[in-house]
């Protein structure tokens, strides 16, 4: 059954899809080649009020619902999964878990300009040496008086050098495992907290992804989120919101490459004719423009589910599974649609293969997916 959008999510659609193809594509390539932080779309999005969807009004936010916001992030990855994928992050999982698990105070202090636009946020979990296995991470957090003071290295983490604010999880109390570890509300110029080396990645290259060091980082308890203890939960739930961001996130970017692939066979001419209208072409478009349907109704399902405050971990995991293996395929069969000219840089179908290929492996590997799944 398709799934029927109600008219304010068309008009989401419609005004998100304008300013995505009109302001975000227009520097997308360029930002590919310079590695430059997507700022000035962001400060865009913000006043658009795309950096707080889900965020209640009373917080400055949007107050739009999931299927709302998966359609917009989506529209932002058909033009930029560079600028989209810092657009996931700090809305599924840093503005939702401040929303979630927030004191008012900290939600006053920075839900609210985090719904605004005023700065980016981060979400630091994995490390070196923890990365599908979180619980093995060793950043500790001992209490320090009304004080808590951060140790160790996390790794990989997106819009870690731009961020203003990272929540960053540490163990409080290690001998009690999963339960012992904690989240924390990590400002940007707290002393102690140091940026480290930035990643030189084959995709997504105009969004940062950081170590993050944390050098005796004294943090308030106050800015502790949630309970201590409560860091594992936190995370797990977030990801799980995070998921259905990246089925959006791929399903933006492979009806990019797929609308690309039909726009240059219809245009290429080889044997007399186009190649549109060779069968072996005409059947791999049909099998993208199915998977791509498919991959959208996982998401709508998942994000639906969600809004109806159902448990949604399984669906959002079956979500990001189908939709991030299904845009590997779908990207690679439009690479090869171009032949020679799919493997230059002067065409954009090169830059959705390398940008869709980390989809299968960040916020959850695709065999974590189907652990969680089984």
């Amino acid at each position: 059954m398709t799934f029927k959008l109600n008219d304010e999510q068309r008009m989401i659609q419609s005004m998100v899809r304008e300013f995505s193809r009109k302001v975000v594509a227009g520097t997308a390539m360029e930002r590919d080649r310079t590695k430059e932080f997507p700022a000035d779309n962001l400060e865009k999005m913000g006043e658009l009020g795309l950096l707080g969807m889900m965020v209640p009004l009373e917080y400055d936010g949007s107050q739009a619902d999931t299927v709302s916001y998966v359609l917009a992030l989506s529209e932002i990855a058909y033009s930029c999964a560079s600028t989209a994928v810092v657009m996931s992050v700090h809305n599924s999982i840093v503005c939702e878990s401040i929303l979630r698990h927030g004191t008012e105070e900290q939600k006053q202090t920075y839900l609210k300009p985090l719904a605004r636009g005023d700065f980016i946020g981060a979400f630091a979990l994995t490390e070196p040496h923890a990365g599908s296995d979180p619980v093995s991470q060793s950043t500790l957090a001992e209490r320090d008086g009304n004080d808590y003071i951060l140790n160790g290295t996390k790794r990989f983490i997106t819009s870690g050098k731009n961020a203003g604010l990272v929540i960053v999880t540490a163990k409080t109390d290690p001998s009690q495992k999963h339960q012992g570890i904690s989240a924390f509300l990590v400002k940007k110029d707290t002393p102690g907290f140091i940026v480290g080396r930035l990643e030189d990645k084959m995709g997504l290259c105009a969004s940062d992804t950081a170590d993050l060091i944390l050098d005796n980082c004294r943090v308030s308890a106050s800015d502790m989120l949630g309970n201590e203890g409560d860091g594992f939960k936190i995370s797990m739930r977030a990801l799980d919101g995070g998921r259905i961001g990246i089925s959006a996130q791929s399903v933006g970017v492979a009806q990019a490459a797929f609308d690309a692939a039909v726009k240059h066979a219809k245009g290429r001419e080889q044997f007399g004719r186009k190649i549109s209208k060779f069968q072996g072409l005409r059947w791999m478009l049909a099998d993208m423009a199915t998977e791509i349907e498919a991959a959208r109704q996982f998401m709508f399902s998942a994000a639906a589910m969600k809004d109806r405050g159902e448990n949604y971990t399984v669906q959002a995991s079956m979500a990001k599974l189908f939709a991030s293996e299904m845009v590997n395929r779908v990207t690679a069969k439009a690479l090869q649609m171009h032949g020679g000219y799919g493997f230059i840089k002067d065409y954009p179908v090169e830059r959705f293969y390398r940008d869709a290929r980390v989809f299968t492996i960040y916020e959850g590997t695709s065999e974590i997916q189907r652990i969680v799944i089984s």
